[in-house]
């Protein structure tokens, strides 16, 4: 008698997942180049995430040091030589991409404008991630009352239009690097409030935070010690995008005249007072801010698929098995044809 179809499938997965791990075993060390260098080869690979790492440290190293490589000041022009052409097009290396109507050296306006960009994204994530992490941890630990007061807060600012809502703050209290920070900020929190409840909800049944509170632990290590570790890989994969935004609706206040104010340099501001220069032949004066801005968000887009994969174990541990089997199969064949 013979056994069914779906029995026997059954049992030569088990023999072969079986057959695997006594290849694998005493061999530590080997199982551990495979997963670390395969990793690392996986994100190699990626040439779209490595492109665009080397292109946001290229733009992070230059921000850094725009006030020793800058040809000149972004804030004082010569009239004189306004509208300089770019070095191939006739001009010279003094302005190496040209100078606008002013004469303002366009290389220094565009280095000093990523650094604002780049500031003030950085500030808004650190601020609005800290102040909503916080929001969803309270939240959804604490649940009850608390969550729904909460949670009610969090809905409601979210009803509101939050660039519109950013266009009156920064209208009532005006423009600068730190009020349209703080501004942002107020905006941004949401995001992680929900998520982090969403995830703390998840994680407060599991065993070892029952075990823990059964052993007596406060409250505040069972949240900071063994919830908060769980929100490393969302966290970090929702701050890269949130990054990008906010750079995004920075630059959009700024063209609209209601974000960075001049003196202080703006891709956004830069691109708004192109506008009525552009028509005259100098498109280089809105297409060099406008390029960087978005090379700069897209770069930042693909790098969160780039280090969800190095931060979510699940998907390291999918890549590892994937190629320990790869592994495993071609010694296994290399065994075979020995024989």
């Amino acid at each position: 008698m013979t056994a069914p179809d779906g029995y026997t499938a059954q049992h030569a997965d088990e023999d072969e997942a079986l057959h695997q791990e006594e290849a694998l075993q005493g061999r530590p060390y080997e199982l551990a180049v495979v997963q670390h260098g395969g990793l690392f080869r996986d994100l190699i690979s990626d040439k779209l995430g490595i492109a665009s790492f080397i292109f946001l440290v290229t733009l992070i190293a230059a921000a850094a040091l725009a006030p020793w490589i800058a040809p000149e000041s972004p804030t004082q022009g010569n009239l004189s030589n306004a509208f300089a052409s770019p070095v191939w097009h006739g001009g010279t290396w003094r302005n190496p991409v040209g100078t606008d109507w002013q004469g303002y050296d366009l290389l220094s306006r565009l280095l000093y404008g990523a650094r604002t960009s780049l500031i003030i994204g950085v500030l808004v994530v650190v601020l609005a991630g800290t102040f909503g992490v916080l929001i969803g941890l309270l939240a959804g630990y604490k649940g009850g009352r608390a969550d729904r007061w909460l949670m009610g807060w969090v809905d409601v600012q979210i009803s509101f239009p939050g660039l519109l809502l950013a266009m009156l703050l920064i209208a009532l209290v005006g423009g600068s690097v730190l009020s349209v920070t703080i501004i942002l900020a107020i905006n941004g929190w949401m995001v992680y409030a929900r998520m982090t409840r969403g995830v703390v909800l998840s994680v407060r049944e599991r065993p070892f935070v029952e075990a823990a509170e059964m052993m007596g632990c406060r409250p505040r290590r069972v949240v900071f010690h063994h919830i908060l570790p769980n929100l490393s890989t969302p966290l970090v994969t929702l701050a890269v995008l949130e990054f990008a935004r906010i750079i995004l609706a920075e630059a959009a206040l700024s063209f609209l005249g209601l974000g960075i104010q001049y003196p202080t340099v703006s891709w956004g501001l830069d691109i708004a007072r192109a506008g009525d220069h552009e028509l005259f032949g100098n498109q280089w004066l809105i297409i060099y801010p406008g390029l960087l801005l978005s090379l700069t968000v897209l770069s930042v887009n693909l790098l969160s698929s780039w280090l969800r994969v190095a931060a979510d174990p699940q998907e390291r541990e999918k890549r590892f098995a994937s190629r320990a089997s790869g592994t495993v199969s071609g010694a296994a064949g290399g065994g075979g044809a020995g024989l």
